[in-house]
């Protein structure tokens, strides 16, 4: 029997605020343990909350980049439950009334354009930090993120691949980061995801039981998680059992999910409004002042790329996926005006030294002017490709311009048949039999005959020189 991975997934974003959703502490990464608390993050008695207005300005800059509707009005519950890095007894989140209901967002997986149903956005504030001791039995709590605003960004039970789920936490992590309201850092848990997933045996219509997978902390997790859940239901429903609803924990040392506990409904949390908080009110001109603020969005400026710029959609695509990755790409731009080869260099040899080094964008130690510097060299017929590619790998190293490089190391390309001449005549004196094979008919030699004479110049060779010199002296 085959069966059809139904999948929902549950975002949390932390958002860029430089104090708490309802108090006045830093929400600064990294800093000493319970150093960034007070009274009302620390959930003393007689204290009361107030709401951070640029955690609403930044969700309803979500809710409109995701296609939903934003609510006149909400409400802030409170979220009932007991764990030791909870010092209140209970989360301020948003329950019956969130703040965006109702959007979408569309993704593009394997040649296929899926949208994806964004049941809501709300807001709510984080829970602290359990440290545990590696050697003696007893953990730790720092509260430093007790408080810190969370939106949470809860999707439709639309997904029907790993590899669907992967491509939508990266496009909303992309928006994320071009509102600038989130940096999406995995890592330090600033972007962080709950996977729902169940199985349904192939062409039915009704759900099965589902398991809530928590730790996934990289898109790759996410998708190996997805992975496992779904071999594990199957298996189980294959030989006769029950999925049991749980909440299980992703181990990525052993790629496999164990169970945690019994999963929660809401009414495990006794949800109730906040008496301390009134309801939030939101009047359109909130909303059109926040649409205004807007950037240009990573679909949006996708669009453009392949319109303005001839790129293809894949190409646009990479471009688009983080907001420096094209603003680097629009700078190199603005000094020199051949998209397509900028694209190239920057997909490839760009990104390729990048990974290889763990770097972003923003830390590239080429800047936009040196690689358009590089480009003009190329497209002036000063350097050659190969010797462009030498060029590229100095300026990673030393920081140099491309100028200086070719200078120092006298790196100009030959363009003077003069020079070339001779060098192409002991090339075909030296391989007769080539040159017989090329003159009955073996064309594709001629790859061959100029690969020689580049290795004897050094790549200093113009090509497009030796392949007229050759094709004139082999006939």
């Amino acid at each position: 029997m085959e069966f059809t991975p139904v999948i929902g997934l549950e975002v949390h974003a932390q958002l860029k605020t430089r104090t708490k959703i309802f108090c006045s502490c830093s929400t600064a990464f990294g800093a000493p343990p319970n150093t960034h608390t007070c009274p009302v993050c620390l959930g003393m008695p007689g204290v009361l909350p107030v709401l951070n207005k640029k955690v609403v300005d930044y969700t309803i800059k979500m809710a409109l980049a995701t296609h939903c509707t934003v609510q006149a009005e909400s409400r802030f519950a409170r979220k009932n439950y007991f764990y030791p890095d909870l010092p209140k007894g209970y989360q301020i989140s948003q329950y019956e009334l969130p703040i965006a209901t109702d959007g979408y967002l569309d993704i593009e997986v394997g040649g296929s354009s899926l949208r994806i149903g964004i049941t809501r956005i709300h807001m709510e504030e984080d829970a602290g930090k359990l440290i545990h001791d590696p050697d003696r039995p007893f953990s730790r709590v720092d509260l430093n993120r007790t408080g810190v605003p969370l939106m949470e960004i809860v999707s439709e039970p639309d997904i029907r691949s790993p590899e669907a789920a992967g491509e939508y936490l990266r496009q909303l992590r992309a928006i994320l980061r071009y509102l600038d309201i989130s940096d999406g850092n995995m890592e330090e848990g600033s972007f962080r995801c709950d996977a729902n997933v169940s199985i349904m045996p192939e062409g039915s219509s009704a759900f099965g039981t589902r398991a809530e997978v928590k730790n996934l902390n990289s898109f790759k997790h996410v998708e190996k998680a997805i992975y496992y859940e779904m071999a594990r239901q199957k298996e189980i429903l294959l030989d006769g059992g029950q999925v049991v609803q749980e909440t299980r924990l992703w181990q990525p040392d052993n790629g496999r999910t164990v169970s945690m506990r019994g999963k929660e409904d809401a009414h495990d949390y006794r949800y109730f409004p906040d008496p301390d908080l009134l309801p939030l009110v939101i009047d359109p001109d909130w909303i059109e002042c926040m649409r205004a603020q807007m950037p240009e969005l990573p679909a949006d400026r996708q669009v453009r790329y392949m319109k303005d710029y001839g790129l293809s959609s894949d190409d646009a695509r990479v471009l688009t996926g983080s907001r420096e990755l094209a603003d680097y790409f629009e700078a190199c731009l603005s000094e020199f005006d051949q998209p397509k080869t900028i694209a190239n260099w920057v997909m490839g040899d760009l990104l390729g030294l990048l990974n290889a080094r763990g770097l972003d964008i923003i830390d590239s130690p080429v800047s936009p002017t040196s690689l358009t510097g590089l480009l003009k060299l190329l497209d002036a017929e000063v350097i050659s490709g190969k010797i462009a590619k030498t060029v590229f790998e100095a300026m990673a190293e030393t920081g140099q311009p491309p100028e200086t490089i070719v200078e120092k190391k006298g790196l100009v390309q030959v363009s003077d048949a003069s020079a070339i001449d001779p060098i192409v005549d002991g090339i075909i004196a030296d391989h007769p039999d080539e040159v017989e094979r090329y003159r009955s008919g073996q064309k594709k030699l001629i790859s061959f005959f100029v690969g020689q004479v580049m290795k004897q110049t050094k790549g200093k060779a113009n090509p497009k020189v030796v392949n007229e010199i050759l094709e004139k002296k082999l006939g």
